[in-house]
C-alpha cells in the first residue's frame, strides 16, 4: 500500500485502503465460481484493472494481482485526493469535503471517472488511462488489517488494509449480528 492512482486528466490520489479477494479460495470473490464474461479481467494479466457494476448503480475497481490463485485482486476502497480535486468534486456532484470524495469504492470510481469502459486497463503502463505508480513515499510500517466491509461470506480473514488514522479511509467495519 501507499501507491498513487493517477488518471490521464490530472486526477490522482494516494491509495489508503484496499481489500484482497482471493479467487477460488474466497467465497466473497466474484471469481470464486470461475471465469464469466463479467469477471474475465480477474483471470487476465496481473496489473490490469477489473471494473464491475454493483447494486445497479455503482462501479468498483480492483487491481488484478494473482500469482498462484487465478482470479485474485485487490479492491481499491479509498484514496486520499492529491491532484485534480476540483474535477473530482465535479464528478461527485459538488461534494466539498475532501474526505468524502474517494472514501469508499463507489465514491473513488465516481471521483476518478472510472467505469466499465476501463475494465481490463493496464495499470502498470497506463496505456488505457489509469496508472498505479510509486512516488517514493514509504509504506506504513504496520498497515492496519481488519475484516472486509460489506460482505456476508468469507468475513473472517483480515484482508482489509488501511492507513490507521487517515481521514480518507472509509467507515470502520462492523461485525454482522448473530442470527
Amino acid at each position: 500500500m501507499n501507491k498513487i492512482l493517477a488518471m490521464p486528466d490530472g486526477r490522482s490520489g494516494r491509495i489508503v485502503e484496499v481489500e484482497a479477494y482471493c479467487g477460488a479460495e474466497d467465497p466473497a470473490a466474484h471469481s470464486f465460481r470461475g471465469q464469466t464474461t463479467r469477471n474475465a479481467s480477474m483471470f487476465g494479466e496481473q496489473g490490469h484493472m477489473y471494473v464491475y457494476f454493483t447494486y445497479g448503480m455503482h462501479f468498483c475497481a480492483n487491481a488484478v494481482c494473482w500469482e498462484r490463485a487465478p482470479g485474485s485482486g485487490v479492491l481499491l476502497r479509498a484514496l486520499e485526493p492529491l491532484t485534480g480535486v476540483e474535477r473530482m468534486r465535479e464528478a461527485r456532484h459538488g461534494i466539498e469535503r475532501n474526505t468524502l470524495l474517494c472514501s469508499g469504492p463507489a465514491r473513488l470510481t465516481e471521483a476518478m471517472g472510472i467505469d466499465r469502459e476501463l475494465d481490463g486497463a493496464d495499470l502498470v503502463l497506463g496505456s488505457e488511462g489509469p496508472l498505479i505508480l510509486d512516488d517514493g513515499t514509504p509504506p506504513p510500517e504496520v498497515p492496519t488489517a481488519s475484516p472486509r466491509i460489506g460482505i456476508s461470506r468469507g468475513i473472517d480473514p483480515p484482508w482489509r488494509w488501511h492507513i490507521e488514522g487517515n481521514a480518507h479511509v472509509s467507515k470502520r467495519p462492523s461485525r454482522p449480528r448473530a442470527r
